[in-house]
């Protein structure tokens, strides 16, 4: 299994996501088609949305995730089969090369001069009005926190139950990423999406801020986890972008415009507000945690087979 979680990181990173057909893709467009049925002008009373909401979630995720599971336990040709299905599988979970394509857009965009142009590529990667975007800021925020999301939180959920544990975690925070806001439309609709989503993500995501603190500013880092963290909406996004901003040494937070309205977030990181060059660090930072991850999975199961 270490073995075939280097070769899908390494795949993904040389390949990419596919630009056309990608599961993923399909996926969103069935679960936009099931919320659009099921979740009508919000007609139901919040109890019903959630039950609805609740029971959709599992409509949708059940079948894809059976299907997984049985083909990657699968015997047949020696369980050549289960090897390729585990290694395409965590492929098309992790975006590892697509944070640093989407990133890296905004980083080519300022080095041109192009304001306008950053800001829009700053948009692909959050949900913020793009007018109102800061795209530096933006960008560090979204590279640490979709460092969780995008590759470590599928990178644990594979150690654990293989590429189906990554298919899971990757559909689930799919559902979270469509319907997880808490506006009148989906706050109670899309409740079981988001609450599923922060457990698969509670372990993940304290493991990713560790890693930035162990590759970074250390102690700064922990502390502003510990200090931090708390302030946060998300409970798994604030351990993981307090304990980034920290291991930079930069300052992140402050207020943000989403769909039309200010939010004043609370200040995370130290220092002062990031520059061009951060972004790069920024990358950097979940690059050689991969690396790191890897390496320990392949450390534990070559213990393991010796003890």
């Amino acid at each position: 299994m270490p073995v075939i979680a280097i070769v899908a990181v390494a795949i993904d990173f040389m390949v990419g996501e596919p630009r056309r057909y990608h599961p993923l893709v399909g996926f969103g467009w069935l679960a936009d088609k099931f919320e659009t049925k099921f979740n009508p002008n919000n007609s139901q009373n919040k109890t019903s949305q959630r039950f609805i909401g609740t029971l959709v979630l599992v409509l949708l995720l059940s079948p894809f995730i059976w299907l997984a599971y049985w083909v990657c336990n699968i015997s047949f040709a020696n369980g050549t089969i289960s090897i390729i299905t585990n290694a395409l599988l965590l492929y098309f979970a992790i975006g590892h090369k697509s944070l640093h394509e989407h990133a890296r857009a905004v980083s080519q965009a300022l080095a041109n001069n192009d304001v306008t142009q950053a800001k829009l590529a700053a948009s692909y990667m959050v949900s913020r009005d793009s007018s109102a975007i800061e795209p530096i800021p933006t960008t560090v925020e979204s590279v640490l926190e979709n460092g969780n999301d995008g590759a470590f939180g599928a990178l644990f959920w594979f150690f654990i139950a293989g590429g189906t544990g990554a298919l899971l975690f990757r559909l689930a925070n799919t559902m979270d990423a469509m319907w997880g806001y808490k506006t009148p439309r989906f706050f109670y609709f899309g409740w079981a999406a988001a609450r599923f989503d922060d457990a698969l993500n509670y372990i993940p995501a304290r493991l990713t801020a560790l890693t930035y603190a162990l590759l970074g500013h250390t102690k700064l880092a922990l502390t502003c986890w510990q200090t931090q963290a708390p302030t946060w909406d998300s409970p798994n996004a604030g351990p993981v972008m307090s304990a980034g901003a920290g291991a930079l040494n930069v300052r992140l937070g402050g207020a943000a415009r989403y769909f039309g309205e200010w939010h004043e977030r609370p200040i995370l990181g130290a220092g002062e507000p990031p520059v061009l060059a951060d972004i790069e660090r920024a990358l950097k930072l979940v690059r050689h945690g991969v690396y790191v991850w890897l390496a320990l999975f392949l450390m534990i199961k070559v213990m393991q087979h010796y003890a």
